[in-house]
């Protein structure tokens, strides 16, 4: 079953309003540019099928039109010829072709009516179709982005990556433990003998550095006084 029963059922359409009540947007928005589509061919068949129709019969018309210029020429020698009967005979049979002509005539100006009906609705199709064709453009673009985003939010919250997670704490977890056991090593370590020569040495180092640092102060403000 067509979501559209006829022509005006689509010229009318609001393409949102039914993509917004429809549980299945992609399937939906599909199905409306299927129908449209064979709806235009449809209409286009109508089309083309008038104006074959309307050539053919301005073909007759102009057959008509030929016989009746014909009768007045033949009401025009009878008359010569003092036959006014004949002529008034010919006269008749040029006003029956006048009547079919007319006919004709209406018949050609209905089907350019409907012609332009035609063309109308073709026009009105096209634009819906180009619209419907848009949102599906936007439909496909919003379902990639949400199946994209989608596939990340699986592989973030996928037990295999807090697995991985789990596995790098515990790991950190090792490694800090062996880092613990070397500096426990260096706890309660007592100094070497080596170990406190050398801190002495060091702090006799420091201490002639003052002294001759104090020596020098003391000389430059001398030398100022």
């Amino acid at each position: 079953m067509g979501i559209f029963s006829r022509l005006t059922d689509i010229i009318n359409s609001n393409v949102n309003g039914i993509l917004d009540r429809a549980e299945d947007p992609e399937k939906i928005i599909r199905l409306i540019i299927q129908e449209m589509e064979e709806t235009l061919v449809e209409v286009r068949a109508t089309a083309a099928h008038s104006i074959a129709e309307k050539k053919e019969i301005q073909r007759s018309l102009s057959r008509y039109e030929n016989a009746q210029a014909e009768w007045a020429r033949k009401a025009e020698v009878a008359l010569a010829k003092d036959r006014e009967d004949l002529a008034k005979a010919a006269l008749g049979e040029k006003a029956k072709l006048a009547d079919t002509a007319a006919a004709l005539k209406a018949e050609i100006d209905a089907l350019d009516e409907a012609l332009s009906r035609n063309q109308d609705d073709i026009v009105k199709l096209q634009d819906k179709l180009r619209e419907a064709k848009a949102k599906q453009k936007s439909i496909a673009a919003r379902h990639e982005t949400a199946s994209s985003r989608l596939r990340v939010r699986r592989q973030l919250y996928d037990g295999k990556i807090e697995d991985a997670f789990a596995r790098f704490e515990t790991m950190e977890k090792r490694l800090d433990a062996t880092e613990g056991e070397v500096e426990a090593f260096d706890l309660g370590r007592t100094r070497s003998l080596k170990d406190e020569i050398a801190e002495l040495e060091t702090e006799s180092a420091v201490e002639e550095e003052l002294a001759a640092l104090k020596a020098r102060l003391a000389k430059r403000r001398g030398s100022k006084d």
